[in-house]
């Protein structure tokens, strides 16, 4: 395969190999990934091959031939390459039909829970839960308190997830149990982005320690003691018990593979939806606005001791808020969408170009070009609150050449491997803002910049690289 990858074939793209025997371009790709492409795209046009830790990855730059590889699902696959990387990072056995006929579909399709009524259902729980774990803050908070963000929006967001999901601990230090889970996820997810390199966990310290105990979190007789559990677990619950050769273990590892996907990117997101808003007074004002003009209308008073409801539509209809949340997911998002030739085949794209294939080569997109684009969104490296919004209504068109875009905002993904989650994710994080903002004056309490660490390029959303402190008090 080596020898092969010099021996390129007509319609096959410019290779980049790099010079470094195996690594090719991974290290200067991981620097500044973003930086990298670019340059390449100068030199090589829309469409080039890069030589990445022994992988031979097409980028396709051009967000005009986005739907042509999105559509063609049959020939380049992504759900087999996720089994694998997920199977090996969460330490359970991987889904394969022989051993574990249709297990993967029946898990795809427990995802109606997090679409259409039970989306609501879980909502509601969140709003609950988030809810509470305010009200016990603003017990702790009796004049400002200084906190650092990062670490909030962690606590925060960690344990209304927990909770949502698997349950309350019913013992009566349930705080500090999550908080003990927690603080392993937190020293797992540090090893993230080299697990997802493929590094073996033994080269990584005590995170082979971490992720067993973690695991053993999860364990039937552990899981059985906590209280009001969702639907969307249980129902995978059900499913795993179907399977003789699952052993608890597998299934534990499954539920924390779960846990994972639902807070390891929303809560760097919500860090970074918090920090543009504390850093912008003129969005963070038009915000509150709107959320204090919604309670005011729907008869709702806001404090801790107050329940707040809200519905979908009341959810969907706070446009500023949204628009401000996906400005932030516009600049901090760096997913790869990567799809897996699955047969020799050509890739037939907009304007009779072609593209030859060979059965694994990797095809990717890399949407942080799109969202830092000059020509779809003017000045990119500002944030502005109100860039999704036209005429006081969600703004969905945008521009490239004079053309509109299909796709303009690809934070989740894309087509077959777009996030089944995402509309709990965005709701999550809109309630968070919505009860931090009505419940709380807040600002920030040190002036430093806070900038992306690189070091998950290509998996999600980046995480800040340095934590910021913030305060709060409640509002009068």
């Amino acid at each position: 395969f080596f020898f092969s990858a010099f021996n390129r074939k007509t319609g096959e793209p410019p290779l980049i190999n790099g010079w470094i025997p195996y690594l090719g371009k991974a290290l200067i790709f991981r620097k500044d990934a973003y930086k990298f492409l670019l340059d390449q795209q100068k030199k090589f046009g829309d469409i080039f091959t890069v030589h990445i830790a022994g992988r031979y990855i097409t980028f396709i730059m051009d967000p005009f031939q986005y739907v042509y590889v999105i559509r063609n699902s049959k020939q380049l696959e992504f759900h087999e390459f996720a089994n694998k990387m997920a199977s090996k990072t969460f330490d359970y056995p991987a889904l394969s039909k022989g051993k574990f006929p249709e297990l993967k579909e029946n898990l795809h399709r427990i995802y109606q829970y997090l679409q259409g009524k039970p989306l609501d259902i879980i909502s509601d729980h969140m709003m609950k839960n988030l809810q509470d774990i305010f009200e016990w803050k603003c017990s702790q908070a009796t004049d400002w308190e200084t906190e650092k963000m990062y670490k909030f929006c962690c606590s925060v967001m960690f344990e209304a997830s927990f909770v949502t999901l698997y349950g309350r601990v019913p013992a009566a230090d349930g705080h500090k149990v999550i908080s003990e889970i927690r603080d392993k996820f937190i020293k797992f997810d540090a090893s993230f982005p080299y697990l997802a390199a493929n590094i073996p966990i033994e080269l990584l310290g005590a995170t082979k320690k971490v992720r067993k105990e973690l695991i053993h979190h999860f364990l039937l007789q552990n899981m059985t003691k906590w209280l009001g559990g969702s639907k969307v677990v249980q129902a995978r619950q059900d499913i795993f018990e179907k399977y003789e050769l699952l052993g608890d273990y597998d299934k534990a590892a499954h539920h924390f593979a779960f846990l994972w996907a639902s807070v390891g990117n929303t809560i760097p997101a919500t860090f970074w939806a918090m920090y543009y808003l504390l850093r912008h007074p003129e969005a963070l004002a038009t915000v509150r606005d709107e959320i204090d003009h919604l309670l005011q209308s729907t008869g709702q008073k806001r404090g801790p001791t107050y329940n707040i409801h809200l519905t979908r539509e009341q959810l969907d209809n706070l446009v500023y808020l949204e628009s401000a949340l996906n400005e932030s997911l516009r600049m901090c998002s760096s997913s790869m969408n990567i799809r897996i030739s699955q047969e020799d085949f050509v890739l037939k794209l907009e304007g009779n170009q072609e593209v030859v294939l060979r059965k694994g080569d990797w095809i990717a997109l890399y949407p942080q070009i799109l969202h830092m684009d000059p020509e779809v969104y003017e000045d990119p490296k500002e944030y502005k609150f109100d860039r999704y919004i036209e005429n006081g209504k969600k703004k969905t068109t945008f521009y490239k050449a004079g053309r509109k875009l299909k796709y303009f905002l690809m934070p989740f993904g894309s087509g077959i491997s777009m996030c089944p989650g995402r509309f709990l994710a965005m709701n999550e994080m809109k309630m968070f803002l919505f009860i931090l903002l009505s419940h709380f004056d807040v600002e920030l309490a040190e002036n430093k910049a806070v900038r992306l660490d690189n070091s998950r390029m290509g998996l999600g959303i980046l995480l800040p690289d340095v934590d910021i402190a913030f305060r709060y008090k409640l509002r009068s």
